[in-house]
């Protein structure tokens, strides 16, 4: 097998399949800043493949071997593309390696010296995203890689001319296994991806062998009994965030200056000098994600005003509470949050702003994941005054007659159920009202029913 930090020159040609995906986007983009030719493919039209085409990068849609240019000397590959993909037939045929992305970040990363890797099942997104912008504020000019598309870099990703990487590190299927971390975060661990690990115990497994791989220095959220239970078998550098624990950087004197938004006190080293930081985003949840950012930062050699000033001019990357438009003078906003934890805080958050009612639009994504945690979903979407149910998004699992949305909305009191986007818009259409607060929320294209509310209203 040959090895991908061969091809990280000016002028190689490589190929990306499913280049529309959360941290394939990035590294097409990062490939490119590098000065590498690619293209790439993907099954569906997407914000994410326009904008690389913008980029100038040919991204086809469909798989075809054809895709797979006469001249291309690699190709990548996400998770969710198979050995019976046409284009992965094609090139093993034609000897051309074949990688997978995280192998691909991995090579990347060990050019920087500092690599900082974002773990945790909630809040990556957030925190990678955080990091960049107090990094950029800062002048270090860093690389990284974003699950959503953060505004103050124009993309999900960048390659900079820094001595930072700001990677968010994904423990879908082991894939952050194959990252190369100088410095790590592990934000929480909760029970998610339990379909591929089995277990809680296999999960936590999962993030102590990601932290062992750590070359430096972890750094972890004390709250969150999971992680540290992982953290306490470690011999190696842990630094720890926290608001509750006895920590290395703690939160404290907390206040929500206005619905939803907070501010906080932070206290390092339990010293008496404190800087206040004030967060842009709003959600009690998005202290712990500051926190992080706080600690890894000033670690690098960041002032916590720089610090400071990060937190309170990040205004959210997209899918994380983005604004999206009005529907009938309701205000529409979309979210990335698909598990029950994620729900739990995006939907506390959107009570606490004050709207009149709360109308809250999920698409379940994967049917294990649903059947799973049932029974979490359904408390946690009575939350909302109204809550409406399109059909579960299966993704890369096949049909499970035994778990649907029909069984879930049956469960939640006033809830309703449609059969499609289209048909979740056309009721928020026909049923939102001034003073709404409309969300849609999932991991999914659930943001194309966001677009569809707001159409007639631009």
């Amino acid at each position: 097998m040959a090895d991908f930090e061969q091809f990280l020159k000016p002028g190689k040609r490589g190929h990306l399949i499913g280049a529309g995906g959360v941290s394939m986007a990035p590294l097409a983009e990062v490939l490119a800043g590098m000065g590498l030719v690619i293209d790439g493919s993907d099954m569906a039209e997407s914000d994410k493949t326009r904008y690389l085409r913008s980029l100038g990068i040919d991204i086809k849609i469909g798989h075809s071997a054809m895709n797979v240019a006469p001249d291309i000397q690699f190709v990548v590959r996400t998770a969710a593309v198979h050995d019976d993909n046409p284009e992965i037939v094609e090139a093993r045929a034609r000897g051309v390696p074949v990688f997978e992305r995280a192998q691909a970040w991995g090579a990347i990363m060990k050019d920087y010296d500092n690599a900082l890797c974002i773990a945790g099942t909630h809040g990556k997104t957030t925190t990678t995203s955080m990091i960049t912008t107090a990094l950029e504020l800062a002048g270090r000019d860093p690389s990284a890689v974003i699950g959503g598309k953060l505004p103050l870099i124009h993309g999900y990703g960048k390659a900079g001319k820094g001595d930072d990487i700001v990677i968010e590190a994904c423990e879908f299927a082991e894939t952050f296994l194959k990252l190369t971390p100088y410095l790590s975060v592990v934000l929480n661990i909760d029970n998610d991806h339990l379909d591929y690990y089995g277990s809680m115990g296999e999960l936590k497994f999962a993030f102590k062998r990601f932290a062992l791989m750590t070359q430096f220095m972890i750094f972890a959220n004390a709250d969150d009994k999971n992680t540290m239970d992982v953290m306490y078998t470690l011999d190696r550098r842990v630094r720890t965030f926290a608001i509750d624990n006895h920590a290395d950087y703690r939160a404290v004197n907390i206040n929500e200056y206005k619905p939803g938004f907070f501010e906080f006190d932070l206290n390092e080293w339990n010293t008496t000098d404190t800087t206040r930081i004030r967060l842009s985003v709003p959600g009690r949840h998005n202290i712990y994600n500051a926190l992080a950012m706080c600690a890894v930062c000033r670690f690098v050699g960041l002032s916590a005003e720089q610090c400071a000033e990060a937190a309170l001019n990040f205004k959210g990357a997209g899918r994380r509470f983005e604004v999206y438009g009005e529907c009938n003078g309701a205000l529409v906003i979309d979210d990335y949050a698909h598990h029950p934890t994620e729900l739990r805080a995006t939907l506390n958050t959107a009570k606490e702003m004050g709207y009149k009612r709360l109308i809250a639009v999920h698409q379940p994504f994967t049917y294990s994941r649903t059947k799973m945690l049932f029974n979490d979903f359904v408390d946690v979407l009575k939350i909302p005054d109204i809550a409406v149910i399109t059909p579960i998004m299966g993704s890369r699992e096949p049909n499970d007659p035994s778990i649907t949305s029909a069984k879930l909305a049956a469960q939640i009191p006033g809830s309703v159920l449609v059969d499609s986007l289209e048909a979740a818009a056309d009721w928020v259409k026909q049923n939102a009202r001034e003073g709404d607060l409309v969300i849609t929320l999932g991991c999914g294209d659930i943001y194309k029913a966001s677009k569809m509310m707001v159409a007639d209203n631009k």
